[in-house]
């Protein structure tokens, strides 16, 4: 089990994220395939994928103004290694949602892949949204 400041790919993109660090567009390969589902939620989720760098900086835009526009706090990481670059993520974070207009927890799990530092795939499933108004 990796903790946070572990030095993979998932968890540096994770971390510049928190900071706002936009370095954090090194990490991502130029054919990065990234999906965001949710799980029981009615939010339109369909321009939260892409498949390449071009689409990746759109979806990060978006997600900046409309879901993080308070930027966000990580409240727990830690990934194990699946092989092969591969790696399941659990991320925990509280932050202010845009749409929602209210402070919220979400846990979130993600599956990747790094290849020569880069994230070429990115899966992620948020499994559970707190309000706390």
């Amino acid at each position: 089990m990796f903790e946070r400041h572990h030095n993979i790919v998932i968890h540096e993109l994770l971390n510049k994220f928190e900071k706002g660090d936009m370095s954090l567009l090194d990490l991502i390969a130029d054919n990065i395939d990234l999906r965001i589902d949710h799980y029981k939620d009615d939010a339109d989720t369909n321009w939260q994928q892409c498949q390449n760098k071009e689409g990746f900086i759109a979806v990060l835009t978006r997600l900046g103004a409309e879901i993080f526009p308070k930027g966000t706090e990580i409240i727990g990481l830690t990934s194990e290694e699946l092989g092969d670059g591969w790696y399941l993520t659990t991320f925990d974070q509280s932050f202010w949602y845009g749409l929602a207009e209210s402070d919220v927890t979400s846990k979130t799990f993600i599956i990747s892949h790094e290849l020569d530092g880069k994230l070429d795939y990115f899966r992620e499933n948020v499994t559970s949204i707190q309000y706390r108004r």
